[in-house]
């Protein structure tokens, strides 16, 4: 029998709880405006400077902290962290006197949501506490699911913007996404193949003030490179032979909303130059084009290479790269978190099985176990394709014995790692994580032979060596 939760409706704002405003400032006028503020909808507490914050937070829950940063003692982006390591859900918002990028960037690196410039704005002060309030319902929902979701119970595909996982790792994500969501922030996304990065660069952009726009999403790698550039910023008529017409680029076509930027460590150097200049200007110019178009658009970018590695290869920019890593995120590959398999598995056959008119009940325990040894090198993606593949078979309801059921796995498993790899038995086997051995002793147990040849499994070629 399958459990529901079912969760509370979203507080109206007549219903919403009194929250808790903790205000650290070594000004008694900045502590007494905010006070004025916000008394008749919160709590406000104060501290005059970090170390009296801190001993506060010891006993008192707050939802929201202002933290200045010129204060006797510890500067405010150094309180920060400790802040965050007595409640990590707490929502704190930097203070400064000056709009300084270099502090602001830091503190949202430490895990700052926001900052504000002094003097301060009522309605800034406002819309901020609403916020903050609002971020704190959302992880209490969060939390919540997480401690009545079990694979056997509640369908897996409850989750977080069409994420399924609890891992930490995955909680500490969706955390992230909410708060960086509400900012134009520039985000970039790192990770392996299949992770699930674009699932990441849409949560982002379903949680932001950008979410009724278009979200235009471009693959830079999947793009040859004679056309990248006119995909990207477009192009006017006569622009080069056969350009009949003016065409708009990617970044036009997002006007107003967010574009994601996937494998961005494929993009020409050149082009690199005039994604800069997006980011810096907020403009692109069209190929053949003889004036600057202004753009408004949010850019994530994500890659599944070192870009660290790409600027020292000289292969990719330093100050693109520091330009996009404002606000880094990144998505932990599925080994790293293997509790979240069952989960997984679970959400995609039951898939698979609404899409096949099919009545799947659950997976048997082991076929999970055989599921979760792997390491999944493909990642969510390719455990995916494999359990929507093979759901019907996974199952305890269609009476196939679970060593069988186990054994037509691995062999398909196997089979598929191979062909991806041009039947490269040692890289194959690296990707198993077994010995070269191992695979050449199954293919000689399932009887398969190499395609084309008719060799044995474990014959070398002259001309191939696997």
């Amino acid at each position: 029998m399958t459990t529901r939760v079912v969760l509370p409706e979203p507080p109206t704002p007549t219903m919403r709880r009194r929250g808790t405003v903790l205000v650290v400032d070594d000004e008694e006028g900045v502590r007494a405006s905010v006070r004025a503020i916000l008394e008749e909808t919160c709590e406000v507490l104060e501290a005059e400077n970090g170390a009296a914050a801190l001993e506060l937070l010891g006993t008192r829950e707050v939802d929201l902290v202002m933290l200045d940063q010129r204060m006797p003692g510890e500067a405010g982006v150094d309180v920060l962290p400790r802040v965050k390591a007595i409640d990590p859900s707490v929502v704190v918002v930097l203070a400064t006197a000056v709009r300084e990028v270099r502090t602001a960037v830091e503190a949202l690196k430490r895990g700052a949501y926001d900052y504000l410039t002094k003097p301060f704005d009522v309605d800034d002060i406002l819309g901020l506490a609403d916020r903050a309030l609002e971020k704190r319902a959302l992880e209490r929902e969060v939390l919540c699911l997480r401690s009545v979701l079990t694979p056997s119970g509640v369908e897996a595909s409850v989750g977080f913007e069409g994420m399924v996982g609890r891992h930490p790792e995955m909680v500490r994500v969706y955390q992230l996404v909410t708060q960086i969501a509400p900012t134009p922030t520039t985000v970039l996304i790192t990770g392996e193949s299949g992770t699930g990065k674009e699932l990441i660069a849409r949560a982002i952009h379903h949680k932001s003030e950008r979410a009724a726009q278009p979200f235009v999403a471009v693959n830079v790698a999947a793009i040859p490179e004679t056309l990248i550039e006119s995909e990207l910023f477009g192009h006017e008529k006569g622009a080069f032979t056969g350009a009949h017409a003016r065409r708009l680029g990617r970044f036009e076509l997002a006007q107003g909303g967010t574009v994601f930027l996937d494998e961005i460590g494929s993009l020409r150097l050149d082009l690199q130059t005039k994604l800069l200049r997006v980011l810096q200007e907020r403009e692109i110019e069209r190929v053949g084009g003889q004036r600057p178009v202004p753009v408004d658009v949010r850019v994530l970018a994500a890659t599944n290479v070192n870009l660290k590695a790409a600027v020292r290869a000289r292969t990719f920019r330093e100050d693109l790269y520091y330009r996009l890593n404002v606000v880094p995120v990144h998505v932990p590959p599925l080994r790293e978190r293997r509790e979240d398999i069952p989960y997984l598995v679970e959400h995609f056959v039951r898939k698979a099985a609404r899409e096949c008119n099919r009545d799947v009940r659950s997976v048997s325990a082991g076929a999970l176990e055989v599921l979760s040894r792997y390491d999944w090198p493909g990642n969510v993606r390719e455990l995916e394709a494999s359990t929507t593949e093979m759901g019907a078979r996974l199952t305890e309801d269609d009476g196939v014995p679970l060593r069988e059921a186990c054994d037509r796995f691995e062999r398909q498993y196997v089979l598929r790692v191979l062909e991806r790899v041009q039947w490269n038995v040692s890289r194959a086997a690296r990707l198993l994580g077994v010995h070269r051995n191992t695979v050449l002793a199954k293919l000689s147990a399932w009887n398969v032979q190499r395609p084309g040849d008719g060799r044995p499994p474990g014959a070398q070629s002259t001309a191939t060596s696997v």
